[in-house]
């Protein structure tokens, strides 16, 4: 098992260069990039009349030296790969590059934006986990109640409307009408001047209705695969042995039943642990959380290119990781596994 998790950490390094060099090879085709947007307004500031973003400087607006010094600016007067191997060469050595947008170095603007995605992200994961797993379980031990049917109609629901839908109708009702809420970011603007408590109150009064989009994606998920895997369980002969030796229901559940359940809990695990970095760039967007979701989502926009590689290396990595340690509680679940 050991030799197995060190080949699957070596298989990070050749993953995450695939991944990269295939996005970088995407931002040097795709139209509309940081060249022709100066082009286009250099041409807008001469009085040029045409701004399609054409790269045609036969109008005046550009020279050729121009157009040459700003292709070397952004790193496009080389071919696609070996500008992809001087990039890495500067991520080997901890620098993502300038942001575009920003005029910044990519790596102190992650580290700006990436506590507020992780406290969004850890929350998120604990009230996922927190919640969903014990109400799956109660759902499964009182199956066709009514308990059981009336939660069913709200995790539907839950799972019917996307956190990005249902962020715009909150934001509509409970922030801009009944002004319950903020409408947006991350603290108010006197959040210097609060205590402790207070501050910590401002948090919780801007964090309550992001949190709820962030939840309801993956609310429904978890607790229906917790449920359905543990009444597969509950059906299997060794719980079924177990309750006829006298083993009460719960017991049989909780000691028996139970273990088995959590596997697949674990295995998705990894993919819920992006949360932590990536969030959800829509729900960002429509509470202006100043978090790496709206950061990636900004930085497509802009054609911030050093910005988008550097939130991939870092949202991909977690990826990877998240992968590895879902092997590792799985194998730690279930001791029938065993990683050759």
């Amino acid at each position: 098992m050991r030799d197995y998790f060190i080949r699957r950490f070596l298989l990070i390094v050749p993953t995450l260069l695939g991944v990269t060099l295939l996005v970088f090879g995407i931002t040097r085709i795709v139209p509309g990039g940081p060249v022709e947007r100066a082009i286009m307004e250099a041409r807008m500031g001469a009085g040029g009349g045409d701004s399609g973003g054409r790269s045609d400087i036969s109008r005046g607006a550009i020279s050729e030296e121009q157009l040459k010094a700003l292709k070397a600016y952004y790193g496009f007067d080389q071919p696609v790969f070996s500008a992809y191997l001087t990039w890495l060469g500067k991520v080997v050595r901890g620098d993502l590059g300038m942001s575009y947008r920003f005029n910044e170095p990519v790596l102190h603007i992650i580290r700006e934006r990436i506590p507020v995605s992780l406290l969004y992200g850890g929350i998120t994961l604990v009230l996922i986990y927190g919640i969903c797993v014990p109400l799956g379980i109660a759902k499964a031990m009182r199956h066709r109640t009514f308990f059981d049917n009336a939660t069913s109609v709200l995790v539907f629901v839950g799972y019917a409307v996307p956190g990005y839908a249902l962020g715009a109708i909150l934001v509509v009702f409970l922030g801009a009408r009944l002004e319950w809420f903020p409408m947006g970011g991350f603290v108010s603007e006197r959040f210097a001047d609060l205590g402790f408590w207070g501050r910590v109150g401002d948090l919780a009064h801007h964090a309550a209705l992001p949190l709820l989009c962030y939840v309801i994606g993956s609310f429904a998920f978890v607790t229906l695969l917790m449920k359905n895997h543990l009444m597969d369980s509950l059906a299997a002969d060794f719980v079924r042995t177990a309750v006829s030796k006298g083993v009460s229901f719960r017991a049989a559940v909780l000691k028996h039943a139970l273990r088995n359940s959590l596997i697949p809990i674990a295995t998705h695990f990894g993919q819920h642990l992006s949360l932590l970095v990536t969030g959800s760039f829509l729900v960002e967007f429509i509470f202006d959380i100043n978090g790496m979701g709206l950061l990636g989502l900004s930085s497509i926009f802009d054609r911030d290119y050093p910005t988008v590689m550097g939130v991939l290396v870092i949202s991909s990595l977690v990826l990877l990781l998240g992968n590895i340690l879902s092997d590792i509680l799985v194998a730690l679940i279930d001791p029938r596994v065993r990683f050759k």
